[in-house]
Order: C-alpha cells, then structure tokens, then sequence
C-alpha cells in the first residue's frame, strides 16, 4: 500500500524581489506621461469651434486669459456675470494692463520678447468685453495673443447636417 501513497507537494513561494522594481517603474512612467495643470481655471468656459485651427506647443512664457462664469470647487456656477481670471486669480478690464505687465517683468528675457497671452473665452462671452480685453493688451504692447478653440467633435455631440 505504500506504493500508492499520496506524496505532498510544498507549492514554492512567490518570489517578490523584483516588486519594488516593478513599482517604481510604474511609477516612473505615470509620473512622465501625466500634465500637471499649472492653473485651475474658476469660471466656466466653452470654447468656440474653429476650422483652421493649429496647435501650439506647451511654453513657459504664456500668461493665459480665461473668460466665462465663475464657479466654485465643484463646478457649479455661481453667477451669471462674466469674470475675467489672469492666470491663478480674478482680475477686472483696468488690471488687466498692469497684471500682465507683473508677469512680463517676472519672466526671463528671452521669454519677455516671445511672451504669448492666451485667450480662452466662453462662446458667449459679449464681443464689448472681448474687444475691451485686446484694448489693454495693446496698451501694454501684448500684441502676440491666441485664442483656444476646438476642431472636432465635442463629447456626446452628433453631427449635424444640413439639408
């Protein structure tokens, strides 16, 4: 009967020395794929579709315009008033000037002669307060400016056609 005997089998163990490898490559790899965002945006924005679109790539010397709705930390709107937010703050048409002048005067010189203003604008923001905006940027001499837009399809949008 010993001939028939069950022998019992040690299921070896899992050998974990190449886990802290494996995590730190992971690791690694989000850190470099993953865009910071370098400033929340407070008020809400919609963007205009655009036709003739080009991308511009990413640059430190771009002080970015954003108007719409103010929001809070949810995304709820909190009025109905259109607010003008310079970078990581709220500003009005007169501080525009003066605020984008302050950031002009804390970048390099080499990004001073190639700064960019960004201007990303609700669709319904009124032409008045967009026209004012351009207004004091020239005054401050930032004459290089983009708008953002968007090219494709927005998500759960169809395509319309026309008959």
């Amino acid at each position: 009967m010993s001939r028939f005997r069950q022998q019992q089998h040690d299921v070896p163990a899992l050998n974990m020395a190449a886990m802290p490898d494996l995590i730190f490559t992971v690791l690694f790899f989000f850190m470099l794929v993953t865009h910071m965002r370098d400033f929340k945006p407070q008020v809400r924005y919609d963007v205009p579709h655009g036709t003739q679109l080009e991308k511009t790539a990413r640059r430190s010397n771009v002080v970015y315009l954003f108007l719409g709705k103010p929001v809070d930390d949810q995304g709820r709107v909190l009025s109905d008033e259109t607010r003008i937010q310079l970078n990581d703050h709220f500003v009005t048409v007169d501080d525009i000037g003066r605020e984008v002048s302050h950031a002009r005067s804390q970048m390099s010189e080499s990004d001073r002669q190639r700064m960019v203003v960004s201007i990303r604008a609700d669709r319904d923001v009124e032409m008045g307060l967009l026209n004012d905006v351009k207004q004091q940027l020239r005054r401050v001499g930032a004459l290089h400016v983009n708008y953002a837009g968007y090219s494709g399809l927005r998500p759960n949008e169809e395509v319309k056609s026309e008959k």
